[in-house]
């Protein structure tokens, strides 16, 4: 049995090795082609690093902006290299997930701008591996984001309450409510335009509730939001946080809108609702888990519901 042990101790100290050995090389590999295609940031999905001290001895001073994008890390663990950080959510994203929402936090930030050139490190969680470099060209590459749409999430005047949203949707995409899928949809700013163009369908289970009470900022909300899911209709939320009322029936119809086909009523109500408002509508997908964002009547970005430990 000792035997077996330290034959698996042995192994475990083997990949270890080896991950800080593959994640060295592709920090060098991703610093020197940043030099040679005159990029403006590194973002590195740091929830893949086993140990942030790896970038203090990889990453030196001044040779590029660095992004980090960790849902636990602080820069202050950091004291060799200044780097700027966004907060992603605590869940597990495929490779081009931890890309997509790095980068959508860091536009909400002002961290990065239309016309960028980036080079994203990505990997898998579990093996703490970065083993994916993608180039990204902001606002040339339909695929991330365009240049319309580097300008609505510039234009987010609460990033802090969006990032808290987004971890929310996504936690409701991947958990359900009880265990059991939900689909719902959230709707943030513009709360006049939203309320006029919308009609409460049940009785509005966050009315009188003082507003220090249900800011989806506040985590103790979270349990009553999961709760709340199931019932049928929208969230309202204020810019703020402040959710003003859900199980909100969207009259603005998005049946004209081009939409890929074989979505439901909650995205053709998302899609509806922000094509004659300012506000951002989150669609969580019954059926599949994925979140949909909508801006102008338009899907901003699809974040695909993916398995643990990828």
């Amino acid at each position: 049995m000792s035997d077996q042990r330290e034959v698996s101790k042995s192994k475990r100290q083997e990949e270890m090795l080896e991950a800080k050995t593959m994640n060295r090389t592709m920090v060098h590999a991703a610093l020197e082609m940043a030099g040679n295609i005159r990029a403006s940031a590194l973002v590195i999905y740091a929830d893949v690093l086993g140990n942030m001290a790896e970038l203090e001895e990889d990453a030196a001073p001044g040779d590029i902006k660095i992004i980090l994008a960790s849902s636990v890390a602080e820069p202050e663990e950091l004291t060799d290299i200044t780097v700027d950080m966004v907060r992603v959510p605590p869940i597990d994203f495929n490779r081009t997930g931890q890309v997509k929402v790095s980068l959508m936090l860091a536009l909400s930030r002002g961290l990065i701008n239309d016309g960028d050139r980036l080079i994203c490190l990505s990997g898998s969680r579990r093996n703490q591996v970065l083993d994916n470099l993608v180039v990204v060209n902001v606002g040339r590459e339909l695929e991330f984001f365009s240049s319309q749409q580097v300008n609505m999430m510039k234009g987010i005047s609460r990033p802090e309450v969006f990032e808290a949203l987004l971890a929310l949707a996504l936690e409701v995409g991947r958990e359900g409510r009880e265990g059991k899928p939900v689909g719902t949809v959230f709707v943030l700013g513009d709360h006049e335009r939203v309320l006029q163009f919308s009609r409460q369908m049940v009785i509005n289970p966050f009315g009188g509730v003082p507003e220090e009470e249900r800011n989806i900022m506040d985590p103790c909300l979270k349990g009553s939001i999961k709760e709340f899911s199931a019932i049928d209709g929208a969230f309202v939320i204020r810019e703020d946080g402040v959710v003003l009322a859900a199980g909100r029936h969207l009259d603005a119809s998005g049946e004209k809108l081009m939409l890929p086909q074989g979505l439901g009523s909650r995205h053709l109500a998302a899609a509806g609702i922000t094509a004659i408002t300012g506000a951002i509508a989150l669609v969580v997908s019954e059926s599949t888990g994925d979140l949909r964002i909508f801006n102008e009547g338009k899907i901003f970005m699809e974040i695909e519901k993916t398995p643990a430990g990828t």
